[in-house]
């Protein structure tokens, strides 16, 4: 079983940042790509950034120019830098695994006070 797990979450002022982590228990390269998604209170979930096997990105149009997405290969990792938080970042924000099956961590809390 294919285990995610999310950390970095917390709580930050508007225009603060941060970096939230997703290490994976096999290679990253088995997936055709790696997403973040965050549930916003009320709201459906929604995709915030992916990042595939070949390191292309895409974001939501929210975050785009703020959060970065990136991949260490060697570690079986996935980043999320967040930069210049709103308070309508807040969410919990899990990180998902893509390919033949799908897999998700459990989540970490991001929440920005104003």
């Amino acid at each position: 079983q294919v285990q995610l797990v999310e950390s970095g979450g917390g709580l930050v002022q508007a225009g603060g940042s941060l970096r939230l982590s997703c290490a994976v228990s096999e290679s990253i390269f088995s997936f055709n790509s790696m997403g973040w998604y965050r549930l916003l209170p009320g709201k459906a979930r929604e995709l915030v950034a992916f990042i595939t096997s070949d390191g292309s990105t895409k974001y939501v149009a929210s975050v785009k120019g703020r959060f970065i997405n990136s991949r260490d290969n060697a570690k079986n990792a996935v980043y999320l830098q967040m930069n210049s938080l709103k308070p309508e970042d807040t969410a919990m924000y899990y990180c998902s695994a893509e390919g033949r099956k799908d897999y998700w961590g459990q989540g970490t809390q991001v929440t920005v006070s104003s």
